[in-house]
């Protein structure tokens, strides 16, 4: 599986970006695509993920809770997250990943798949 991510930019405070993730390969490698994002000089950070299994459930860090949304496009092939109010301290290298695990884990290391990362710029 290759993921692809993209849709970064430079925002202002309070505006809104829409990241894609678009997979490629097999769509039974992974039964989650979760979002991280990373700041320079520290841990890669989850905030959210999506489930392909029957559930289709999907779940927010509280720190993007209400303010995100994460989604998948029909084909199940591409998932997005929308992003609306944005903050300064919301500024990161965003990456998608997949997850083999049965469950919606916010643990880096139960990811198997990542993208390149897209950057996030949020500044007046």
């Amino acid at each position: 599986v290759q993921l692809q991510a993209s849709g970064g930019g430079s925002v202002q405070p309070g505006g809104s970006l829409r990241l894609s993730c678009v997979a490629s390969g097999s769509r039974l490698d992974y039964h989650y695509i979760g979002w991280f994002r990373q700041v320079p000089g520290k841990e890669r950070e989850w905030i959210s993920c999506i489930s392909f299994l029957s559930d289709g459930y999907d779940y927010y860090a509280d720190s993007v809770k209400g303010r995100f949304t994460i989604s998948s496009g029909n084909a199940k092939d591409t998932v997005y997250l929308q992003m609306n109010s944005l903050k300064p301290d919301d500024s990161a290298v965003y990456y998608c990943a997949g997850s083999t695990a049965g469950w919606p884990s916010t643990d880096r290391s139960e990811y198997a798949y990542w993208g390149q990362g897209t950057l996030v710029t949020v500044s007046s």
